[in-house]
């Protein structure tokens, strides 16, 4: 499937998404998308920087997408920054100054506002860790053996 194929099957946050983890990856930093830290919440995008650095976007492609997320302050305890992703057009004085922002597309990012940084106590770290690491095994092999995401769910 070429690149304007995959764009269409996607859905605006996920094209966010997928800008985010091209802008970060020239940071140095790994991702996953959607990954659950904690029962009851799924974070979009996850990143891993070169010093174990934890941050998390929230993609939000519209004003009703950030009106009805009433969990976004239960990631704070998740990362180390937290970040929203938008696109050029959303109002982003909806968004909290004091987090992080990214103005976002398809295609790349850029981080406009750094959010300030929380630094993860080291056991938090090392769960978040080993969360991303077996997230992004079971995304490898979900991609090599599709029939096994009819096992994994």
């Amino acid at each position: 499937m070429n690149d304007l194929a995959t764009s269409r099957a996607l859905k605006p946050g996920q094209l966010l998404a997928r800008g985010v983890c091209r802008h970060l990856l020239g940071y140095d930093f790994v991702t996953v998308e959607e990954l659950t830290p904690t029962s009851g919440k799924r974070v979009d995008v996850m990143a891993l920087g070169p010093k174990g650095e934890v941050w998390i976007v929230e993609c939000k492609s519209s004003r009703a997408d950030f009106a009805s997320d009433q969990k976004w302050q239960g990631y704070l305890e998740w990362c180390d920054r937290y970040f929203w992703a938008v696109d050029e057009a959303f109002p982003t004085e909806l968004l909290p100054d004091d987090t992080g922002l990214m103005i976002a597309d398809a295609y790349d990012a850029e981080i406009i506002r750094m959010g300030p940084e929380t630094k993860l106590a080291p056991a938090r770290r090392k769960v978040m860790i080993q969360k991303f690491a077996r997230h992004a095994a079971l995304r490898s092999h979900a991609a090599r053996d599709p029939e096994l995401s009819l096992v994994w769910g």
